[in-house]
């Protein structure tokens, strides 16, 4: 897959941590956006159900965060977002620092597939 070579050489990270981080994003971005929006990131991502599927679960400690930034209405909690991120990332054994340097690779990895609508749709989520 295009996107994971990229994560990897870009990287300086594995083939199972570069697809199980970015499972890790796009599930959290799948979570957040309603299904038209995550139906147009899906659209231009070849291979995503594949690295979603080898995201790790998100730890109790980042659903319990999403739960709590829920009820204070915030859909979902972009706190709640980002913990169940660190954690995936965490057993990937993937520092969170790393979080913001899948961010742009996968980013700019989607905008020249779908172009700078969808881009804005998934870099809405990665906030």
């Amino acid at each position: 897959m295009e996107l994971i070579q990229q994560l990897v050489e870009k990287l300086g990270i594995n083939e199972d941590q570069a697809k199980g981080g970015a499972g890790v994003i796009f599930n959290m971005a799948k979570e957040k956006l309603g299904e038209a929006d995550f139906g147009e990131v899906a659209n231009a991502v070849p291979g995503i159900d594949e690295m979603m599927s080898a995201a790790p679960e998100s730890g109790f400690l980042a659903k319990a965060v999403g739960s709590v930034t829920s009820m204070f209405g915030e859909k979902g909690g972009s706190l709640g977002g980002m913990a169940g991120v660190a954690s995936g990332f965490s057993k990937l054994d993937l520092k969170s620092d790393m979080i913001g340097k899948f961010a742009p690779e996968i980013l700019s990895f989607v905008q020249s597939k779908g172009g700078d609508s969808v881009r804005q749709i998934l870099a809405n989520v990665l906030k």
